[in-house]
């Protein structure tokens, strides 16, 4: 059942196109995601959908009424657009008071509301002297106040520490569960992604995308192994031999290779995670392989780490001897500290990637310990 419906909705604000022909659907039952960067057009979407704000054109209505045509809308709608739109003399108790007053709320769900959000303990305060992350809270308890069965929270984290953040997922999804339907705007993914079942995308006011997420994240991102081998081209051959595509990079050095489900693994042991691999949980693995830089393509041992590259200190066993002679001439003892520091930091990387490499050999070949690292 799709209870938020916007057709062709269009908006302006003298020569500024806020929202250009925007058209999606809100289900009951999930958390539904309105996800754009900054100034995309969500808040314009969400004002119009509370008739705050009059669409230029198109039409957005709530279980097939218009906003206006509610008889209770505070029982119907329930909505956090902006924390700070309370009077600033008020108390917290005060202001909930008011507006479950006006909507023949009993006084009894004002308590029942302040306990949810955490505010009990201060709803004797003015609410001018709140935090804005104690301002959202009242925000949410006010959106709550008529028990309704529609919901709408612009960006409902701003001000939040991670407790509070935890708090509204849990709670969106919580209301989510009871059938209730919640539209929730957001300008981070990554957040979307731990909230929401299903996402509107916007930018520039026009729908980019109206999917669920998992497809959305789907759609967009590629599982990724890198590896950096002294032997690109014999790996890159193994992997060929089992069905995998491999692609040159630029410059030649670079190649992936994508290796189909079947070959998908993900290390049993935290130490098999190297900082050089990681392995999806499932799908296909992609491999990003290169070969060594010319300066240490005669060892295979050295390593060579983008964050020690020219001049810097090189990861052979061999090398150390030498720059610690350098580092002796110019400044004894500080010198020879950092340079020994270097080393075992480099060796430490270079173990780590031997063993992100055994674990890709093992995978893809099913006998990594036949080949010397």
């Amino acid at each position: 059942m799709h209870v938020i419906e916007a057709a062709r909705l269009s908006k302006s604000y003298g020569r500024t196109r806020a929202v250009d022909g925007l058209s999606f659907e809100v289900r009951a039952g999930v958390v539904t995601g309105f996800l754009g960067p900054n100034g995309s057009g969500k808040s314009t979407t969400m004002r119009m959908i509370m008739g705050l704000d009059r669409p230029n054109a198109g039409d957005v209505t709530l279980d097939g009424r218009r906003y206006h045509d509610l008889r209770w809308p505070l029982r119907e709608v329930g909505a956090l657009l902006e924390a700070k739109a309370v009077h600033p003399g008020r108390s917290a108790r005060n202001h909930l008071l008011s507006l479950a007053q006006t909507n023949t709320i009993p006084k009894e769900r004002v308590d029942e509301v302040l306990e949810l959000v955490g505010l009990t303990a201060v709803a004797g305060r003015k609410v001018g002297k709140f935090s804005l992350g104690m301002s959202q809270r009242l925000g949410i308890a006010s959106a709550l106040l008529g028990d309704p069965g529609v919901l709408l929270f612009d960006e409902p984290i701003n001000g939040l520490d991670p407790e509070g953040i935890l708090w509204v997922r849990n709670l969106l999804k919580s209301l989510a569960g009871e059938g209730r339907t919640i539209f929730v705007s957001s300008h981070l993914m990554s957040e979307m992604s731990l909230t929401a079942t299903d996402l509107v995308v916007i930018g520039r006011g026009k729908l980019i995308a109206d999917t669920t997420v998992d497809d959305f994240i789907r759609s967009n991102t590629v599982a990724t192994v890198l590896v950096r081998s002294p032997e690109a081209g014999r790996l890159a051959d193994v992997l060929s031999s089992i069905g995998a595509s491999v692609t040159s990079g630029a410059g030649g050095r670079v190649r992936s290779a994508s290796v189909g489900r079947g070959m998908s693994a993900t290390p049993s042991t935290p130490s098999a995670r190297s900082p050089n691999a990681s392995f999806s949980k499932t799908g296909s693995v992609t491999c990003r392989i290169s070969a060594p830089h010319a300066s240490s393509a005669g060892s295979s041992r050295r390593h060579s780490s983008p964050r020690h590259s020219g001049s810097q200190m090189k990861t052979s066993r061999r090398a150390m001897p030498a720059a610690m002679a350098r580092a002796s001439s110019r400044a004894p003892s500080m010198t020879i500290r950092r340079c020994r520091s270097r080393c075992r930091r480099s060796r430490s990387r270079a173990a780590s990637f031997t063993r992100g490499l055994r674990m890709l050999l093992m995978v893809v070949t099913g006998c990594g310990s036949q080949w010397e690292l």
